[in-house]
């Protein structure tokens, strides 16, 4: 499905946030509801490392936030997320260009509000790999997420 307008206005916010930005990677596409996200992570002068792949910490940097901030917006307001755990398995080097694809289903974020509805917290843990135009994994991530309702 097609990028909206308002979409690539929040995605170039998003890409622009200090913090995400220093990783070298860019937010390239948000869902309408942002249940998807896909970004690219180059191999460039400011992701390479002293062998000539790409930096470590720029990977799991491009990795980290997403899964949270998408829960974030999809949850709404009345809910607390947070990264709780993460573990990031090299499997190649970087030596071209990365790409990874974030996606949740509405079936998930029901499940998670049916759970939480009578209070109480939930760990949920969510996986992403780094692969190259040819789909072989680079790098996968499991991130372990907390997620409560606010009082």
């Amino acid at each position: 499905m097609p990028e909206s307008f308002k979409m690539k206005i929040r995605r170039l916010f998003f890409n622009f946030f200090p913090a995400y930005r220093r990783t070298g990677a860019r937010i390239t596409y948000l869902a309408d509801d942002l249940s998807e996200w896909k970004i690219k992570l180059p191999l460039n002068w400011t992701t390479r490392n002293y062998v000539g792949t790409i930096f470590g910490g720029s990977m799991y940097g491009a990795l980290d936030p997403i899964y949270m901030v998408m829960l974030i917006h999809l949850l709404g307001p009345d809910y607390i997320v947070w990264d709780k755990t993460a573990t990031i398995r090299f499997l190649k080097p970087g030596r071209s260009t990365l790409y990874a694809t974030f996606k949740l289903e509405h079936e998930e974020i029901d499940e998670i509000t049916n759970e939480l509805a009578n209070g109480g917290k939930i760990e949920r843990t969510y996986s992403v790999d780094l692969v190259d135009k040819n789909g072989v994994v680079h790098a996968s991530v499991e991130k372990l997420i907390h997620i409560r309702k606010k009082e």
